[in-house]
């Protein structure tokens, strides 16, 4: 059964309209949720809003919005500065351009929607809109508003159906030099390019989510079990760090292959052959 929709209103494609309904794609639902309690009387806890200065309790009817202009000084935004600004809620997505799915910085990328046709008027619509995307490669880039904001939309082909992404701001982006700073990359070798290659391959699999397990929230939910029947937890003991006496990286990257082959001679094969590689190049040149 089809969960109640987070937004609705229409696709517009030029003169193309459709009507559309957008879920939330993700949840945090099954996740292990505590709350605050007095540990005496076991009983919840609930918060407060005090005033900083007086140390009294503030009334709902007094509570505001203010934005910090200099230390401890604060201008006052009420509801009816807010509303002079709001965006207004036209429930129309506008798609504005089209752009290669592979362009999209995943940096950009929030927090996604299932898009749906909303009814069976405009599912003619809505699945030429789909395909003609998926048919080029493109994603549609358009603006819609959701809780009094707009926010810029990413939607693509996903399957029968399409995903919008919501897209952060570039204010909302830090550069990568901004926060770690410059970093030094230094010379590789192609042997042991090669090796790690070699590792990369041994490990080739598919994406596949569903082998996924999230051992934290398995434990929360056992030691949650555990307390609740009445019995103790005691806490595991940390393993040590096996750093396996590694000389250099590429005596790591030699011995890695030797544990992933479950062959000690493994190693001597790969330094081996990618030794003859560097002979034959001589001997070419």
């Amino acid at each position: 059964m089809a969960r109640r929709p987070y937004w609705k209103g229409s696709l517009k494609l030029s003169l193309v309209t459709c009507q559309v309904a957008l879920y939330p794609a993700t949840t945090t639902a099954e996740k292990t949720h505590f709350h605050q309690i007095n540990t005496k009387t076991k009983h919840r806890l609930r918060q407060q809003m005090v005033d900083e200065a007086t140390g009294r309790p503030v009334d709902k009817q007094h509570k505001g919005r203010g934005y910090e202009i200099s230390k401890g000084k604060y201008v006052e935004i009420g509801e009816e500065d807010l509303d002079a600004i709001k965006v207004e809620s036209t429930k129309v997505i506008d798609l504005d351009s089209f752009v290669p799915n592979e362009e999209i910085d995943d940096r950009y990328r929030d927090r996604s929607y299932y898009i749906a046709p909303d009814g069976k008027v405009g599912a003619d619509a809505f699945a030429v809109i789909r395909d003609a995307m998926k048919d080029k490669g493109r994603a549609a880039l358009g603006r819609i508003v959701m809780t009094n904001r707009e926010h810029v939309i990413a939607i693509e082909p996903y399957g029968s159906l399409l995903i919008g992404t919501v897209l952060r701001y570039p204010y909302e982006i830090r550069e990568a030099d901004e926060v770690v700073g410059t970093v030094r990359t230094p010379k590789t070798t192609k042997d042991m390019v090669k090796l790690a290659e070699h590792i990369l391959q041994t490990k080739a699999a598919s994406f596949d989510p569903s082998k996924f397990k999230d051992r934290y929230e398995i434990a929360l939910r056992a030691l949650v079990k555990r307390k609740a029947a009445g019995k103790t937890i005691a806490a595991a003991e940390e393993e040590a760090e096996d750093r396996g006496n590694v000389i250099d990286l590429m005596e790591a990257l030699q011995r890695s292959v030797g544990r992933r082959s479950g062959n000690d001679h493994a190693p001597k094969r790969a330094a081996k052959k990618a030794g003859k590689r560097r002979v034959r190049k001589r001997k070419a040149a």
